[in-house]
C-alpha cells in the first residue's frame, strides 16, 4: 500500500463525508485534506440553477434539484477516480436518493411516476459493478440542537427562512439512513469529538481509525 501520511492513509483514497445540512461537513472536508496533502471536491452551491426556487417551491422543483444533483456528482466521482484520487468529497451521490428523493415522495413534493424515474436512473448510473465508490464514507453525527445551532450561525437566507420542522424531518431521516447504508464502509464521528477551529490536533485520532478502516477494507479486497 503506497503511503504519504502517518495515519496508514494511501495517497489514492477517496474519503467521502456525509451528515445532515449544517452539520460541518465542508469544514472537515477542508481540515481533513489539509492533513493528509489531499485534494478536496466541494458540493457545488453556487450556479445551482434550482436550489433558491427549490427552496420556496418544493413541489414544482423537486424533481429537477434531483436531477441536476445526481448528473453534477456522477460526473464529480468519476473524476476523482480519473484524476487517480488523493481526494476528500464533501456529500455523498447516495444522500441524494436515500434520503431528499424519498422524503420528497414520501411528503408528496414529488410524483411518483418523477421518483420513479429518478429511482431508475439513479440505479443504472451508480449502482452497478463499474461506477466508482468511495475508500470511505465519515458520517459526521450530533445532536438535533447542535446541528441546528450551526445552521443558525452560518446564517444562509434560505435556510434561515425554512421552517425547523423541515430540519427535524432530515436530521430523523439521516439517522434512519445511515443504519441501513453499507455500500461502502462507514465511520461515524461525533461533532463533539474534535474542535477543528481551535485544536487541529484532535483529529489525529480520527484520521489514525481511518486508516485502519481503510486497510482492512484494501485487504478484504485483495484475500
Amino acid at each position: 500500500m503506497t503511503r504519504n501520511n502517518p495515519y496508514g492513509i494511501p495517497n489514492d483514497a477517496v474519503i467521502t463525508i456525509a451528515g445532515t445540512v449544517g452539520v460541518g461537513k465542508s469544514t472537515m472536508t477542508q481540515a481533513l485534506a489539509d492533513k493528509l496533502n489531499f485534494r478536496t471536491s466541494f458540493e457545488k452551491v453556487d450556479g445551482n440553477p434550482y436550489l433558491d426556487k427549490f427552496y420556496y417551491d418544493f413541489e414544482r422543483w423537486s424533481f429537477h434539484l434531483q436531477i441536476y444533483f445526481l448528473a453534477e456528482r456522477f460526473k464529480e466521482q468519476k473524476r476523482l477516480f480519473e484524476y487517480g484520487g488523493g481526494f476528500v468529497q464533501d456529500r455523498s451521490i447516495y444522500e441524494d436518493t436515500g434520503i431528499f428523493a424519498k422524503m420528497h415522495r414520501e411528503k408528496g413534493t414529488m410524483t411518483p411516476t418523477d421518483h420513479e424515474t429518478y429511482t431508475s436512473l439513479f440505479e443504472s448510473m451508480v449502482m452497478t459493478p463499474y461506477f466508482p465508490h468511495p475508500d470511505l464514507l465519515i458520517y459526521l453525527e450530533g445532536s438535533f440542537d447542535d446541528v441546528l445551532g450551526r445552521l443558525k450561525t452560518r446564517g444562509r437566507k434560505m435556510e434561515q427562512e425554512t421552517p425547523i420542522e423541515y430540519w427535524k424531518e432530515m436530521y430523523d431521516r439521516y439517522e434512519n439512513w445511515i443504519d441501513d447504508f453499507n455500500t461502502c464502509p462507514v465511520m461515524r464521528v461525533n461533532i463533539n469529538d474534535y474542535d477543528l477551529f481551535n485544536d487541529k490536533s484532535s483529529l489525529d485520532p480520527i484520521l489514525e481509525k481511518m486508516g485502519d478502516f481503510i486497510q482492512t477494507k484494501r485487504d478484504l479486497v485483495r484475500s
